[in-house]
């Protein structure tokens, strides 16, 4: 609680009532008893209005900072030696609030200054306005308090970025754009959504064909996508035909590509062309990213400079590492001052002539030379603009004792510790890693962890394939309407596991004969944010068995089973259902399936070792009549 100083709502009321009306011709540069007079007479003041100097004084001086210093150094002089303790809380309540409305207003002005280089010394020797200078600065108080430190005169308000990792001229630039198009036009992959883009003369079915693509290419390898790609291409060709499909047709093609979000709102972006812009894809990347759900920043940049050749830069993770390389950036690149200046770079990179081929050239790079692990820095169109092989270079000579003495090459002023690019002096350089030192690896939270029960319940058939009961997930969140198997939240202890999966079940196919459930193993699958382990139930039923199918559940053959709209986790389950040999799923380093070791199958170790011991018996007629001889 602010305690309480006499006369301080007093002071304050007076003090900043001349802000609206001037009290005085010396504070106001002459403006407020004129500018006052005039608005008394109805007179027209436009004519007479006064100077920028004029204004920049009063808002010096009226300003709630000035203001502030002003009357703390009233009260100081008011208040006696004993209620000193609640003056300088006062000090303290009043100069928190003012200094805060000062630096948001600094922050608002640097922000939209940002990227401008500052005038030349020449241009010092006529006075910067106070409105300039109140830009960047706090006033200073000489007035203030006793005991109380002043407000620092400078707020920093744009980070330090050195020229060490900029392209500082036009030629470094081009030499950059030749050698990346001329390496793709010879190194470039063989593609299908290359050969579509690159064929299609309608523009909003190129868009549509590079959106496609882009979607599914996200947290997901080229060779994955292939497929995937084709066979969504197949079926539905044009916007209008996504548009017209269901939910539970996208939900089944996507099935196993992982991220299941992506493809609904890659629907519901068709849709909108369809239905509101009349099926016309924007034409820019911030219309792109404006108008259409589920398309961010490099989506739309990517769609406006490959289809529609907008020169407008594009980030994801494999230009990220290349920038960071090429510029020696050792800073977190998640952060937002990293974000910010990747950005800036792919867009001063960017040639306006090919914008397109460009940004899939630098993506390429990343994927194919640029990699995480092992680049193949000799293979590198742009290894001689790359600071981090010339910081390789510049170690290995330090470190030999055959080539004594420092290699002349331009680094990052490493003792200033200002530059917020380079990394931490907590990450020092790893010899062993090379360039792999770039881009630093950013700090990720473990997924959380939590525990499932699922039952594969059967119902055999008289005729025909007997039949597996899944149900719909709610159409939001994880998975969302997705088809799984009957399961219910566990504590990981597993303690009631079997009592809550029953009712579970019952509720969806009524009264089970609890004795029939079995545990046949786990299955952990880890999503982007959790840690998901399965403990695997199965339950056959009795063909006399009667059961419901309410709404939101559906009975399925094995065959339709394996072409539903359902997840990879669903058929690690079923596999395991199956009884088919646990172990690491090679389509997926991310799930483990296991089974109880009494459903196991035994090595061939202890095959070989079981053999031995047991007696042989023949089996073909050759063998008997050779033991009964």
């Amino acid at each position: 609680m602010t305690p309480r100083v006499p006369r301080l709502s007093i002071l304050w009321v007076r003090s900043t009532s001349a802000w609206s009306f001037g009290a005085t011709d010396s504070c106001s540069g002459g403006w407020g008893p004129a500018l006052a007079s005039r608005v008394a007479d109805g007179s027209d003041f436009r004519s007479d209005r006064p100077d920028r100097a004029q204004k920049s004084r009063f808002r010096a001086r009226w300003s709630p900072l000035a203001i502030a210093g002003r009357l703390a150094a009233r009260v100081a002089r008011t208040t006696p030696p004993s209620k000193r303790r609640a003056r300088d809380a006062a000090w303290e309540a009043i100069m928190k609030k003012a200094r805060a409305a000062v630096e948001r207003r600094c922050r608002k002005q640097a922000s939209s200054q940002a990227g401008r280089k500052k005038h030349a010394l020449g241009s010092s020797q006529a006075k910067p306005s106070t409105s300039d200078a109140y830009a960047g600065t706090i006033p200073e108080f000489p007035e203030a308090p006793a005991g109380l430190a002043k407000p620092q005169e400078e707020v920093v308000l744009q980070a330090s970025v050195s020229p060490y990792h900029l392209f500082r001229d036009a030629a470094e630039v081009t030499v950059f754009r030749e050698n990346l198009l001329s390496w793709y036009d010879q190194e470039k992959r063989d593609l299908p959504w290359r050969r579509r883009a690159k064929g299609e003369v309608d523009l909003d079915r190129r868009a549509y064909a590079v959106w496609v693509s882009e979607v599914m290419l996200q947290q997901t390898q080229v060779a994955t996508v292939i497929n995937y790609y084709t066979r969504w291409m197949q079926k539905w060709p044009t916007l209008q035909d996504l548009a017209s499909a269901s939910l539970e047709e996208v939900n089944q093609l996507w099935a196993g590509l992982g991220y299941y979000s992506r493809g609904r709102r890659l629907q519901e972006g068709a849709r909108k062309v369809v239905e509101e812009l009349g099926g016309h894809v924007p034409r820019t990347a911030e219309t792109l990213q404006r108008l259409l759900p589920g398309v961010g920043r490099y989506t739309a940049g990517a769609i406006a400079s490959i289809a529609f050749g907008q020169a407008t830069g594009v980030v994801d993770g494999n230009v990220v590492r290349v920038l960071c390389r090429v510029r020696a950036i050792g800073a977190d690149a998640s952060s937002t001052l990293v974000s910010q200046q990747l950005w800036s770079l792919a867009q001063q990179l960017v040639d306006p002539a090919r914008p397109g081929d460009f940004n899939q050239a630098a993506m390429e790079l990343g994927a194919t030379v640029c990699t995480p692990q092992h680049p193949l820095c000799s293979q590198c169109p742009v290894q001689s603009l790359c600071r981090a092989h010339q910081r390789v270079e510049r170690e290995q000579l330090l470190t030999s004792q055959s080539l004594p003495g420092s290699l002349d090459v331009e680094e990052c002023a490493p003792n200033t510790g200002q530059c917020q690019l380079c990394a931490p002096p907590t990450e020092p350089w790893d010899q062993t890693l090379g360039v792999a030192n770039f881009p630093r690896k950013a700090s990720r939270r473990p997924p959380r962890e939590e525990c499932s029960a699922i039952c594969v319940l059967e119902q055999p058939r008289a005729l025909g394939d007997a039949r597996i009961l899944l149900v719909q997930r709610p159409n939001s969140g994880l998975l969302a309407g997705l088809w799984e198997f009957p399961s219910v939240t566990v504590a990981p202890s597993g303690q009631c596991q079997r009592k809550a999966l029953l009712q579970e079940l019952r509720s969806w196919a009524g009264p089970l004969p609890a004795s029939h459930l079995q545990h046949l193993g786990q299955v952990v699958h880890t999503f982007s944010h959790i840690k998901l382990t399965y403990q695997v139930y199965g339950l056959a039923l009795e063909e006399q068995t009667p059961v419901t199918t309410p709404s939101g559940a559906r009975w399925l053959t094995r065959e339709e089973f394996h072409t539903a709209a359902v997840s990879t986790a669903m058929k690690k389950v079923f596999r395991v259902y199956e009884g088919q040999q646990p172990g690491t799923c090679k389509s997926s380093r991310r799930s483990q399936v296991s089974i109880p070791a009494s459903r196991k199958r035994p090595s061939p170790g202890q095959q070989t070792l079981d053999g031995f011991f047991q007696p042989h018996i023949p089996t073909d007629a050759s063998s008997l009549n050779s033991a009964a001889q």
